[in-house]
């Protein structure tokens, strides 16, 4: 079978490309080029450094700027179908949310979340609208549907309609690159590098309301009128409305607690994440969640919400809280701050939860959906 995978949302820039979906797209083709060797594919790309990392697979270029939104729909709707028939692709994996509406050959999609029906207003309009209507589309063409989480599923299944048969769970793995950093001199050198305190409390993310941050502010903010605390570091590079949180930090006196490193790279999170004595992850909704399985992986302690797939994530691992409680965060907080064997249990637990999650096994359970995809059609 020839499998066609739309990349095209895969960069190595510094932008919200290389946020979590970037990071589920480079890491299933790694696996893909590896471990499969049953099927041919064709991987679509726009970014050449990209092109660089899977020798293994068949690479499809285009001279067009898919980094703009507009062209890269374009791209996706109108010169996709022409690639795939003069590539003789047999199936089409749409590697976020959407399908061509002309398609030539059988299609599969992955959906990560559904975050622009359940929070519209957190969406330019633009993009909100299409992401309602391609995804409503492709999840009704689509043989066959990839849900990053059992949450994901359940919100495919009771908003769009689609039956339960229809979608595939394939939960995202953790890179082996995450492991807990014990070299001290590693950890110092960070701190200096990045002027960072001996203990820190650590966010990872965009910089987006989604992420609740606002109520995160509140809730350090509460917690340093009850026990000494050390700093809290925001890193991640700014998304939409991230000028709010800015502002909140201001108004509420953390201009000296309270740390914008900006995007903090790759290579370097390991680092940051052995380096923090707790990860605090308050998303208000989430299709997976890959920064806490990160920081267990690390061996970080982690608080995060207990909505959406982020209890499947950690597991009982984690300490889970209510997103829209400053109190509760708080108090998560301190506790981790102030329970050393608390930490020390969080730790042991993280390490064994991250273990159960890997981009091979990712790579095989695709591979599975791209087979009963195939099956369906001749059924």
């Amino acid at each position: 079978m020839h499998i066609g995978l739309n990349a095209h949302l895969l960069s190595s820039s510094r932008s919200y490309r290389a946020a979590g979906i970037n990071w589920y797209i480079y890491n299933l083709l790694r696996c893909l080029a590896t471990n499969d060797n049953r099927h041919h594919y064709t991987v679509f790309l726009r970014d050449k450094e990209a092109r660089e990392a899977f020798p293994g697979l068949k690479a499809k270029m285009t001279s067009l700027p898919t980094v703009n939104p507009a062209v890269r729909i374009l791209w996706e709707q109108l010169v996709q179908p022409v690639h795939l028939l003069q590539e003789g692709i047999d199936l089409l994996h749409s590697l976020a949310f959407v399908q061509p509406l002309f398609l030539p050959c059988a299609g599969i999609v992955t959906i990560y979340d559904l975050s622009f029906i359940l929070f519209p207003q957190r969406f330019q309009p633009w993009r909100r609208l299409y992401l309602r209507w391609g995804t409503r589309y492709s999840v009704r063409s689509a043989r066959r549907i990839i849900a990053i989480s059992a949450s994901t599923k359940q919100d495919i299944v009771n908003l769009l309609g689609v039956p339960e048969d229809k979608v595939d769970v394939v939960p995202c793995g953790v890179d082996e690159d995450f492991q807990p950093v014990e070299n001290r001199l590693l950890l110092n050198d960070l701190r200096k590098k990045r002027h960072l305190p001996e203990r820190m409390l650590l966010f990872v993310g965009t910089i987006e309301p989604r992420k609740n941050l606002m109520t995160l502010l509140k809730s350090y903010a509460l917690l340093r009128k009850q026990v000494q605390t050390p700093p809290l570091v925001i890193g991640g590079p700014k998304g939409w409305h991230h000028q709010e949180v800015f502002t909140l930090a201001q108004e509420l006196g953390l201009q000296e607690s309270v740390i914008f490193p900006g995007y903090i790279p790759r290579d370097e999170l390991t680092l940051w994440y052995s380096a923090a004595d707790c990860f605090i992850y308050p998303s208000l909704y989430e299709g997976f969640g890959l920064p806490p399985l990160e920081a267990m992986a690390c061996g970080t302690p982690v608080i995060t919400s207990s909505t959406s797939s982020l209890p499947e994530v950690v597991g009982e691992a984690g300490i889970l809280v209510s997103p829209d409680s400053v109190e509760e965060i708080a108090e998560a907080m301190q506790s981790v701050l102030t329970d050393a064997e608390l930490r020390a249990d969080m730790r042991r637990k993280g390490l064994s939860r991250a273990r159960a999650f890997s981009w091979q096994r990712a790579a095989r359970e695709t591979v599975q959906a791209y087979d009963r995809a195939m099956t369906d059609s001749r059924e």
